[in-house]
């Protein structure tokens, strides 16, 4: 049941699910709990119970009074995230939003929406509904559910510079900074299983452009993938890669080094 925060603080929850969908435009998502904007209908494809646009978001925040453990679907499992435990919200579109449940499921109750570089924190418990694990966590606001597809642990991050312009051959170069980041999210992903590839910050011009994808899939059990920044250089006929950080999204947690684990 989702209610309003307590003077305590509380914490975040974390969850993988299904494997991610292969990306034919911009961002192909899997079944997902997001708030689709009117924008993203070219780039985003999410299933019928998923496109809740923002207008609705803001008139289906009532909170339930009769839900209660007893009553939330799906089986209760022992399953990370661990209370107080931070999550990353991943694999959401910039101009797109997480939602937050008063229980799990997409047919409950928005209470919040997390914007796609956001946080919360987990309170440990995990419910599994058959295609989907679902969390409960605090997201600043209420605390309500999420699906665990769109939660990950951020951990270690690293210069994948030369890592990129290795694979590749070069330093890429492309008209405009959302098309160079996605070519170095595409030298990053995995084919099989395929990852699906999405803009979480959009592109900044200025004397050094900057866009931020995450690619989400990479068929590994600890790392569930990346969030890529992206820093490029105008040139004549748009951008040349300048650097590469890659901040690893872990499922199960991270150590004290936050390496996934």
């Amino acid at each position: 049941m989702a209610r309003s925060r307590p003077l305590l603080v509380l914490t975040v929850s974390l969850a993988i699910v299904a494997a991610a969908c292969g990306s034919s435009d911009e961002t192909t998502t899997s079944a997902a709990d997001t708030v689709a904007s009117p924008t993203t209908a070219a780039t985003s494809t999410t299933s019928a119970a998923e496109a809740t646009t923002t207008s609705e978001v803001e008139s289906t925040t009532t909170i339930p009074e009769t839900t209660t453990s007893s009553t939330l679907a799906g089986q209760v499992i022992d399953f990370f995230p661990q209370p107080g435990d931070v999550l990353s919200v991943v694999g959401v579109a910039h101009n797109d939003a997480l939602n937050v449940r008063a229980a799990p499921g997409v047919f409950n109750d928005i209470v919040d929406i997390i914007e796609p570089d956001g946080t919360s924190v987990a309170l440990g418990i995990a419910r599994d509904l058959g295609l989907a694990i679902w969390v409960e966590h605090d997201s600043g606001s209420f605390l309500g559910w999420s699906n665990y597809t769109f939660l990950a642990f951020a951990g270690v991050t690293d210069d994948a510079t030369a890592e990129v312009v290795g694979l590749l051959g070069e330093f890429p170069t492309a008209d405009s900074m959302e098309a160079l980041g996605r070519v170095v999210a595409e030298s990053l992903a995995s084919t099989e299983p395929p990852s699906f590839i999405v803009m979480t910050v959009a592109a900044t011009v200025d004397d050094l452009g900057e866009v931020t994808y995450d690619v989400i899939g990479l068929g590994d059990d600890a790392v569930y993938g990346y969030r890529l920044h992206v820093f490029g250089e105008p040139v004549t006929d748009g951008f040349s890669l300048r650097d590469v950080e890659r901040t690893y999204l872990c499922s199960r947690g991270v150590d004290e080094d936050r390496l996934c684990v």
